[in-house]
C-alpha cells in the first residue's frame, strides 16, 4: 500500500496543472458542505440551547390558531382573546405547576434623568419558577393576584445600568410609559432569546400594563407542567380547556419545546437536502473529472503498463495502480476542501461574532471519507481499462 500511494502521488506531482484542475470539483463540492453544515449546526445548537435555558417543561399559548380559514366577523365568526380567567383556568389543570400571564408592549422607561425605549413586560411572580430566570438583587412584588399588583418593577441588568450605572437600584423610582414604579428587583443576566435582549427589559405586573397600554387580551400565556406529567396529556387538557372557554373554537396556539424543535428539524431537513444536492453537483463535477484524467491516463502510459505486466505485474496490481492515483486525487481535492470550508468558517466567526457556526469533528471525518469514496467510483472504468490491455500491444505503443 505504502508503494501504491508513492506511485499515485509521483503520477500526481508530475501531471500537476492536470491534477489540480482535477481536483477542484471535489474541494468545491467538500467546502460547500462542511461550510453549510456548520452554519446549520451552529444554528441549531444556537436554537437549542436558547430554549433549553428556560427549561423543557413549558407550554406556550399564544391567541390565534396558524391553521385558519374564513373571513372575521360575521361571516367566519370572531376570534377569542386570551384573558386572565383564561389564566386562571388553566392553572387549575392538573399536572400544571405554575403560570404567567404576559401582556406586553416597548415603552419608555425613564429614571435618574436618563430614559431608554424597551420591552416592557406584565407578569406575574412566578417567572423566576417558570423561566428558570432568577433575580439578582431584590426580588419579585409578593401579590400573586394576577388581578392586581403594586406599582413596583423588576429590572434586567443592563436597563439597570443604563439608567443608574452603579449606583443602586433598589427602592428608586421610575417612570413607564408616564407610570411611577418603585424598582425592587434587579434579574441576573440572561442574554438573549431569538433576537430579543432579555436583559434591556423591565417586568411589572400583569393587570398595571394591559391597563398602562391599553390591552384587552394577554400575548401569551406561559405553562410549567410537572416532569413527571406526561406532556401529551397536559397539552390535551389545556387544548380542551380553552375550547370550552372559547364556545368550541381552537382559536389559538400551543407550543412546546418538542414541537418547536420538530418544527425547527424539519427545516433543517430542507437545508440539509439542499446542501446534500449543492455538493452531489459539485461532487459529479469532480469525479467526471477525475475519471477523464484517469482515462487520458491509461492512453498515455500504455507502454508503462505493458512494461510492468511483461515483468509480473498481475491484472489486480495494475488496477490496485490507477484506483489508488485516481482515490489519492479525490482525498486530496477533499482535504483542501475541508481546508477552505473551516477556514471559510473561521473567516465568518472572526467577521461576524454572533453567526453560530460549528464544525462537528465528524462531519470532516465524513467528508474526507465521501470524497475517497468519489476517487475510487471514478477510478473504477480506467483501473478495469488498464488491468485489460494485452501486454504485448501495450509494448508496442508509442
Amino acid at each position: 500500500m505504502r508503494e501504491l500511494i508513492q506511485l499515485a502521488l509521483r503520477a500526481i506531482r508530475a501531471q500537476r496543472l492536470r491534477s489540480l484542475l482535477s481536483m477542484v470539483g471535489i474541494a468545491i463540492g467538500i467546502a460547500s458542505v462542511i461550510l453549510l453544515t456548520s452554519i446549520g449546526e451552529g444554528t441549531r445548537r444556537y436554537i437549542v440551547n436558547q430554549f433549553a435555558q428556560f427549561g423543557a417543561n413549558i407550554i406556550a399559548i399564544n391567541p390565534g390558531k396558524a391553521e385558519t380559514g374564513g373571513l372575521p366577523g360575521a361571516f367566519g365568526g370572531s376570534t377569542n382573546k386570551l384573558t386572565l380567567h383564561d389564566a386562571e383556568a388553566l392553572r387549575r389543570i392538573p399536572g400544571v405547576e405554575e403560570m404567567v400571564p404576559i401582556a406586553f408592549a416597548m415603552a419608555r422607561v425613564e429614571a435618574n434623568g436618563r430614559g431608554r425605549s424597551v420591552f416592557v413586560y406584565g407578569v406575574t411572580p412566578s417567572v423566576p419558577d417558570v423561566w428558570q430566570w432568577n433575580v439578582q438583587l431584590g426580588g419579585f412584588w409578593h401579590s400573586s393576584d394576577p388581578w392586581s399588583g403594586p406599582a413596583e418593577a423588576v429590572l434586567g441588568p443592563t436597563l439597570k445600568r443604563e439608567l443608574f450605572g452603579q449606583e443602586p437600584a433598589l427602592g428608586r423610582f421610575v417612570r413607564i410609559a408616564g407610570g411611577r414604579f418603585r424598582v425592587v428587583g434587579v434579574m441576573e443576566p440572561k442574554g438573549q432569546m431569538l433576537g430579543f435582549d432579555l436583559n434591556d427589559a423591565a417586568w411589572i405586573p400583569v393587570a398595571r400594563s394591559m391597563k398602562l397600554f391599553n390591552l384587552d387580551e394577554l400575548g401569551e400565556i406561559d405553562l410549567k407542567y410537572s416532569a413527571s406529567q406526561n406532556e401529551e396529556r397536559v397539552v390535551e387538557a389545556v387544548r380542551a380547556t380553552l375550547v370550552e372557554r372559547h364556545r368550541g373554537k381552537e382559536d389559538f396556539t400551543l407550543v412546546t419545546q418538542a414541537g418547536m424543535l420538530e418544527v425547527f428539524d424539519n427545516i433543517m431537513n430542507i437545508v440539509t437536502t439542499g446542501v446534500a444536492a449543492i455538493a452531489g453537483i459539485s461532487l459529479l463535477v469532480g469525479a467526471i473529472g477525475i475519471l477523464t484524467m484517469m482515462w487520458i491516463a491509461v492512453g498515455e502510459r500504455t507502454n508503462e503498463i505493458g512494461l510492468i505486466r511483461s515483468i509480473g505485474a498481475t491484472r489486480r496490481q495494475v488496477e490496485m495502480v490507477f484506483l489508488t492515483e485516481a482515490a489519492a486525487l479525490a482525498s486530496l481535492g477533499g482535504m483542501i476542501g475541508v481546508g477552505i470550508g473551516l477556514g471559510i468558517c473561521a473567516l465568518l466567526r472572526t467577521a461576524i461574532p454572533g453567526l453560530p457556526v460549528h464544525t462537528p469533528p465528524e462531519f470532516v471525518v465524513a467528508a474526507v471519507a465521501f470524497s475517497l469514496a468519489t476517487g475510487l467510483l471514478s477510478g473504477v472504468l480506467p483501473a478495469r481499462r488498464a488491468a485489460s490491455l494485452d501486454p504485448v500491444e501495450a509494448l508496442r505503443a508509442e
